[in-house]
């Protein structure tokens, strides 16, 4: 399969951003700034808040040394096994996540671009 098909087979697209908050406070005003701003209101769970589906902050300083970029694909196995190909590597620690029955969630790499962390991470079936 040649490298053009391989990408457009595993339909890879951006899912969200994360940016790092310097803890819960900033986290809390970053996310009202994205809501005064543009009215994206924030969803919050205990680890970050979302400001809209694309921009998670994360309250306590997430991967990557600015945030990370989570990035979706067709089969989690698949993308990993081209992208590890290309000479990513797993961050084993990161990627120490998964669904009630024992697979991977997602796939953090070692890896950063621009200081974001990334991941990869199965579209819902």
């Amino acid at each position: 399969m040649n490298s053009e098909k391989t990408w457009e087979a595993l339909n890879l697209r951006i899912l969200h951003i994360g940016i790092n908050a310097d803890g819960d406070e900033d986290a809390h005003r970053l996310a009202e700034q994205f809501d005064t701003l543009f009215g994206f209101t924030p969803n919050e769970n205990d680890l970050s808040i979302f400001s809209s589906p694309l921009i998670e902050i994360m309250k306590n300083d997430g991967p990557g040394e600015k945030g990370h970029i989570a990035i979706g694909c067709d089969n989690l196995e698949e993308a990993y096994a081209c992208l590890s190909a290309r000479g990513l590597h797993k961050d084993e620690a990161l990627t120490a996540k998964y669904d009630p029955v024992g697979a991977n969630r997602v796939i953090y790499f070692e890896e950063q671009i621009g200081g974001f962390a990334f991941h990869l991470k199965e579209y819902p079936k």
